[in-house]
């Protein structure tokens, strides 16, 4: 498992040359959050289909 600090390296570095700021700050964005939500099904934090149906149909 890498650090936070080399995964947001090696998703720069993939980048190409000429990518603005905001490109950069929004794939960050993503990556912490794919991050975040790989922890939670890892800790069971998770929700069935069915229980995400009546959550929204609750809006």
């Amino acid at each position: 498992m890498h650090s936070a600090k080399q995964e947001a390296l090696d998703a720069i570095q993939h980048l190409p040359d000429n990518v603005d700021m905001e490109e950069i700050m929004y794939r960050l964005y993503v990556l912490e959050k794919v991050r975040k939500g790989r922890e939670d099904v890892a800790n069971g934090r998770v929700i069935s289909a069915e229980e995400l149906r009546r959550e929204i149909q609750s809006w």
